[in-house]
């Protein structure tokens, strides 16, 4: 069985599987089978499920540098399910807030959107990670294009506009989201520096 093959018929439906634990974790916390929501249930899943969209969406910028990395070019086979799942879980993360928390009363998402003004970056941010997923299969690629890599790379305006999100949401510790943000000037750096060695060459 040939590499290509082996991705396609094994290892993708293997990381699937995982990158859908979060979710299964999370319903067996609200039936308090793996452990409980704590106190308020709805900002404990609003905020694991906004944590995990970071994750993944961090994961899938870091498999181009991997792959330039280690030579190993099959890397780049998972970067669209870990960019899809990024997108999956963000929404399931604005979901709660617009269902569960606000209702879906305008009044209330008017007056919260006010008073605290990073929900608008975050929404800013799920409507750049919808453009992408919209865009991701090969038949619209096609199509667009040299504007499909252009448009893509519009991934890094979404993580910054996701971890400041994060960050100016947090009131006591900002541990996570700082360590998010030098992960990301991190991927960032490299595509910069990247960028710069294919221009001398």
């Amino acid at each position: 069985m040939d590499i290509t093959h082996q991705i396609r018929i094994v290892w993708k439906p293997i990381v699937f599987v995982i990158c859908l634990l979060p979710v299964l974790h999370a319903i067996g916390d609200m039936y308090q089978i793996t452990g409980d929501l704590g106190a308020n249930p709805i900002e404990n899943l609003q905020d694991r499920f906004g944590n995990w969209g970071l994750r993944f969406l961090l994961l899938s910028l870091a498999v181009t540098p991997c792959r330039r990395i280690t030579g190993q070019q099959w890397l780049i086979r998972f970067r669209r399910m870990l960019g899809l799942f990024s997108f999956f879980y963000v929404l399931i993360h604005f979901t709660i807030w617009l269902l569960l928390d606000q209702r879906l009363l305008i009044s209330a998402i008017t007056e919260d959107i006010s008073e605290r003004p990073f929900i608008a970056v975050g929404f800013l941010s799920l409507t750049i990670l919808a453009a992408l997923a919209a865009t991701s299969t090969m038949k619209i690629r096609s199509k667009l294009g040299r504007n499909w890599q252009k448009l893509h790379n519009c991934i890094y305006i979404a993580a910054v506009l996701g971890i400041w999100h994060y960050w100016w949401q947090v009131k006591i510790d900002a541990t996570e989201p700082i360590i998010y943000a030098l992960v990301l000037a991190l991927l960032i750096g490299f595509r910069l520096r990247y960028s710069n060695l294919k221009r001398i060459v």
